[in-house]
């Protein structure tokens, strides 16, 4: 049977990831235009804390990885799973937990990069008003999504790869005394 102790631990770290992702988007850097002493226009930017919450939910959203693939070996490690359906289902969360994961780990760490990246005086040779760069709206939505996805499919993996292995476990039963019947000859 699956450990309630991972499958909670794994469900509190993903959900922690999903809400600073969510709280990344809602912060994101936003940037104006102000002119100063000397009258050359610069970029001011707002906080960067979607910055550390995107590296946040970027950090627990591995952890909470590792955390699962730590329990389940990996799904190639550790003894043989009893082939069925349970193995099937499992098999296929594991392929798609990992493709969610890669994908919310790059829209979390593009993110985060991109929303760093900081010009004051980019327009200081072209004439006319600095461009200020700015992260796109969505980015850490996407991660957020993705991140939630994740969670999904690494709970399923987790609770199918415990229904295979306690599968792989029990003995089969013993049909008629055990023997083969080749009386009949």
């Amino acid at each position: 049977m699956a450990s309630i102790v991972v499958i909670a631990l794994v469900l509190i770290l993903d959900l922690l990831a999903f809400v600073l992702a969510i709280g990344a988007e809602r912060r994101r850097s936003m940037a104006y235009v102000n002119v100063d002493d000397v009258g050359r226009a610069y970029c001011v930017y707002s906080t960067d804390a979607s910055t550390w919450y995107g590296v946040g939910a970027l950090s627990l959203l591995l952890a909470g990885q590792a955390l699962a693939m730590a329990a389940s070996r990996c799904f190639c490690c550790g003894r043989a799973l009893s082939p069925g359906r349970w193995r099937a289902f499992s098999g296929v969360c594991f392929v798609i937990c990992w493709l969610t994961f890669v994908i919310a780990e790059l829209c979390l760490l593009a993110g985060s990069v991109r929303n760093a990246y900081h010009t004051k005086y980019s327009g200081y040779f072209i004439n006319g008003p600095p461009h200020c760069h700015m992260l796109r709206k969505g980015v850490f939505a996407a991660g957020a999504a993705f991140t939630f996805l994740t969670a999904l499919f690494v709970e399923l993996h987790y609770i199918f790869y415990a229904k295979a292995r306690s599968a792989a476990a029990a003995t089969p039963p013993i049909i008629h005394g055990g023997g083969i019947g080749m009386t009949r000859i």
